[in-house]
């Protein structure tokens, strides 16, 4: 714990000298705020905008984060210093993971409240959007770590990104291309926002689609860890 909180420490001091990360975490609750002031239009679903950013800031902010920092300073041989130093593999991804958790949790409170979310409810958004940043999170983790440069880490994982943030969205308006995303994270945290938003109970396949791709990403980040030969 006291190695990860350094390792949170550290990257919370870094985060006003990197300018590039820091847009990360407010692009689309901005865009967000800004969509949901400005665009009004017949027939279109309340707090539709809210739902939309929501699942792109899932998709994109988490992913991207964890994989630039990780990707960075394996590149630096800084994340070698700190494992010979005695930081284990749970210590490491817990601090910067924790960093990147509450950073992105910031946003997901500002949809909650554009949402209108209240009571029970507020609660319940935002531990979706909890489940779907971790998600993100370990895949960002385990793309980083299996990168050999900072430059490989961005080619892997942008088409990763555009995938999980985008194909929820193009999903609407394409019943095959909605089927296939029932199997994606991203798109069973969409069904589940618009679950809460209608107020119906959550289908089991969601959180199962959830909790399986937690499983799979995490297990990912160790077979990578150990694999690039950092254990």
């Amino acid at each position: 714990m006291k190695n990860a909180a350094t390792i949170y420490r550290k990257q919370v001091k870094d985060t006003g000298k990197n300018i590039a990360l820091l847009i990360q975490f407010v692009m689309f609750p901005m865009m967000a705020i800004v969509m949901e002031n400005a665009i009004q239009v017949d027939n279109l679903p309340e707090h539709f905008f809210v739902g939309m950013f929501a699942v792109m800031h899932i998709g994109m902010a988490p992913l991207n984060v964890t994989t630039a920092i990780i990707a960075e300073e394996k590149e630096k041989n800084t994340l070698r210093g700190l494992l010979f130093g005695g930081v284990t593999p749970l210590a490491y991804l817990a601090g910067i993971g924790g960093y990147v958790f509450s950073a992105c949790m910031i946003g997901a409170v500002v949809f909650a409240l554009l949402g209108g979310y209240h009571g029970i409810e507020f609660v319940l958004f935002l531990l979706i959007m909890a489940a779907g940043i971790m998600v993100s999170m370990f895949f960002g983790a385990m793309i980083g770590i299996s990168s050999k440069s900072q430059i490989a880490a961005a080619s892997v994982m942008t088409p990763v990104m555009m995938v999980f943030a985008f194909l929820p969205m193009i999903a609407m308006f394409n019943e095959t291309i909605a089927k296939v995303a029932d199997f994606v994270y991203s798109q069973q945290i969409q069904l589940l926002l618009n679950d809460l938003a209608s107020r119906t109970a959550p289908e089991p396949k969601s959180l199962a689609v959830l909790a399986l791709s937690a499983l799979i990403a995490a297990g990912m980040f160790g077979w990578s860890y150990r694999r690039c030969g950092l254990n």
